[in-house]
């Protein structure tokens, strides 16, 4: 969507990504490295292209080959395991490889511009270690945030004094491009920003736990952010500037948040292991999905994505994308791709 907006979508970009899916493809905690997959195609020394024939090593999942497939861009793998140093050395063999005309860090949500002692913050690590990654990079790097608030971590009026103002707005034009990727990838702050582009509003409904998030018309926005102020701002992204591993970088999570998203992450997918797979009926589904609507009308709730649903309903990952077919094939109207409407009263 930005490369639509900024770029025009006429040149093609290298995507310098994290294989790292949250247990809603990959059943694996924590990001997947180089040995994770298979036909891997070498850029450099140390940084890989995930093509559309790459394959992760089972168990792992990732949805990298798949968006490879639908989109024309190249998708690098960042590797975390050797810190923020690794990833700096990542970056300075891309920069030397592509001489680019120009470098963006993304991110959705604004999470990147937080302390890092914030209540809300849920999952800091690996925004961290990027921001660390390009402020050691002797190359100039824009820092973007998309879609302020819409990860559901740093609410949207905490962000402003953190940013500048808005360069541009995606338009449902923008969103054309990855139209069919929305049909099946799980990022929930990707479905809103798609979804505030094309105009949607109201509380949307995310996450396991429930996270309300607005939608609003500054859902669609994207901001330019000062790439020192944010790591002068992060005390995360400090203490990980000069780590060598992952396991080093969660222990500084540890002291500074209080908690590694990946030890939650380990926890969750311990429980989910040992959860049965349930009914997914039509009849016993729609009746359970009555209840949460009803439920979440309650709290004022006007949408949700099908992960929360999935979540919600006891179901688990594997099961979402039938879970959604259903829902769609039932009930078309509540369908505002690529979230879910609920409306005032049932349908």
């Amino acid at each position: 969507m930005l490369s639509a907006a900024v770029y025009g979508g006429q040149s093609q970009a290298m995507i310098f990504t994290y294989a790292w899916d949250r247990l809603l493809i990959d059943p694996l905690p924590g990001p997947r490295g180089p040995g994770n997959f298979t036909r891997l195609r070498p850029i450099t020394r140390s940084v890989q292209a995930v093509p559309a024939d790459a394959k992760p090593v089972a168990p792992a999942g990732s949805t990298l080959p798949r968006l490879a497939a639908q989109l024309p861009h190249t998708f690098a793998l960042i590797d975390p395991h050797h810190g923020a140093e690794g990833i700096t050395r990542q970056l300075e063999e891309l920069i030397e490889h592509l001489a680019p005309d120009s470098i963006d860090l993304l991110d959705v949500g604004g999470d990147i511009l937080a302390r890092g002692d914030e209540p809300t913050l849920r999952s800091p690590l690996g925004d961290a270690l990027t921001l660390a990654a390009c402020c050691r990079l002797n190359a100039p790097v824009r820092l973007l945030i998309a879609g302020p608030g819409l990860d559901g971590e740093l609410p949207a009026e905490d962000l402003r004094d953190r940013m500048g103002p808005a360069v541009l707005t995606l338009t449902a034009e923008h969103v054309e491009p990855v139209s069919q990727v929305l049909e099946w990838h799980p990022s929930e702050a990707t479905a809103m920003l798609a979804a505030t582009a094309r105009g949607v509003c109201g509380l949307c409904e995310i996450r396991d736990a429930g996270l309300p998030v607005p939608l609003t018309d500054e859902g669609p926005t994207i901001h330019e952010a000062d790439l020192d102020e944010a790591i002068d701002r992060n005390q995360l992204a400090r203490a990980v500037l000069a780590t060598e591993s992952l396991t080093e970088a969660e222990q500084h999570s540890r002291e500074i948040c209080g908690y590694s998203e990946i030890d939650y992450e380990r926890n969750k997918s311990t429980r989910l292991a040992s959860q049965p797979q349930r009914d997914l009926s039509p009849e016993t589904t729609l009746r359970r999905l009555d209840r949460f609507e009803a439920e979440a009308r309650d709290r004022g709730v006007t949408h949700t994505t099908f992960r929360r649903i999935t979540e919600a309903l006891g179901l688990n990952g594997t099961q979402r994308q039938d879970l959604r077919a259903l829902l769609i094939a039932s009930r078309p109207k509540q369908y505002q791709a690529p979230l879910w409407h609920i409306p005032n009263k049932p349908e």
